[in-house]
């Protein structure tokens, strides 16, 4: 009996424990998906423009393929590597993601520099392409330029979340990378399944709805949805600077030059919003402010240097993949 005992103490001691880890990867999983919020907004106002433009029975299946495609990129591709550098090059991980704030910043500027001073786009859409005759070579193009930008957001979105774990144990870090990398692509496909099905969902409404309420909400959402893909635009535009602007920020601090997180924490301070959702507000609209400045000062950097260079080395579909 006293051996029984025993047993079921050390049952209980392991179920405890296994409660305890549960809860840790959960904390560490809602931590890094906080930080990664921004990003997580930008990817789902990106993605629906890769599905505009077919008929409506491929749209699913196109996100479908975008959506297999960001899980191989962040749990075969990404999450290895996160690894390796978190065990033997920790030092790697600020600066990777100060590129990754830049390219954010780089980003977010130049959508609202081609709103603000609009041009030819000479590209033909996200996949560089006018050759609409052929819509299974349309359709792959899409999915692959839609892979490439998913890679792109992804290894931020990892190495973002290894930076919030604290634990040093390799199984651990293994378990919340992966639980984050589902958990975000489940999240961001689905939400953008919902959007690029919400004209039709309104359009059946409005056509088989039973009451004149039901049928005005269809028409309602038939027309409400251009508007609301603006607004999603603005906002991952936005969350992109703000984001892009606090990695940078929060990168710097964490590899030593301490002035321009705590020069922000000041201004905040002088302007009275110290805690609670002023003293956020403030601090995210310098952050996004700086994000701003950073990325008009990366535009003629990316645009004059690195999309040549990136054209000389991949061709030209490298380039407007790249961008």
């Amino acid at each position: 009996m006293s051996g029984l005992l025993a047993l079921l103490d050390d049952v209980a001691a392991i179920a405890k424990l296994a409660a305890a880890s549960v809860d840790d990867i959960s904390a560490a999983t809602a931590k890094a998906s906080s930080k990664a919020a921004g990003i997580v907004i930008d990817d789902a106002a990106v993605t629906p423009k890769y599905v505009t433009g077919f008929e409506p029975a491929r749209e699913l299946p196109i996100i479908w393929r975008i959506a297999r495609g960001s899980f191989v990129n962040k749990l075969v591709f990404l999450l290895p590597v996160a690894l390796l550098l978190s065990a033997f090059a920790p030092w790697v991980i600020p600066p990777l993601l100060i590129l990754g704030g830049c390219y954010l910043c780089f980003e977010g500027a130049e959508k609202i520099v081609h709103v603000l001073m609009p041009h030819d786009d000479h590209s033909g859409g996200p996949d560089g392409s006018h050759d609409v005759g052929d819509p299974a070579h349309l359709e792959e193009e899409k999915v692959k330029g839609a892979i490439k930008t998913d890679f792109i957001l992804s290894a931020e979105i990892m190495v973002l979340t290894l930076s919030t774990i604290d634990s040093d144990n390799v199984l651990f870090q293994a378990v919340v990378l992966a639980v984050v990398g589902i958990l975000i692509t489940i999240g961001v496909y689905g939400v953008v399944a919902i959007i690029v099905k919400m004209d039709d969902i309104g359009l059946w409404m409005s056509r088989v709805g039973r009451t004149g309420l039901v049928r005005g909400l269809g028409r309602a959402i038939v027309a409400g949805m251009p508007w609301f893909l603006r607004l999603l635009t603005i906002v991952g535009t936005a969350a992109m600077l703000w984001v892009g602007g606090s990695i940078i920020v929060h990168s710097l601090h964490q590899m030593g030059w301490h002035w321009p997180e705590d020069t922000i924490k000041d201004t905040a301070y002088a302007l009275g919003a110290t805690d609670g959702f002023a003293g956020w507000g403030a601090v995210a609209f310098m952050d996004f402010v700086l994000g701003f400045v950073i990325g008009l000062i990366l535009i003629p950097i990316g645009t004059r240097i690195v999309a040549p260079l990136w054209a000389a080395l991949f061709g030209e579909k490298g380039k407007t993949a790249a961008h």
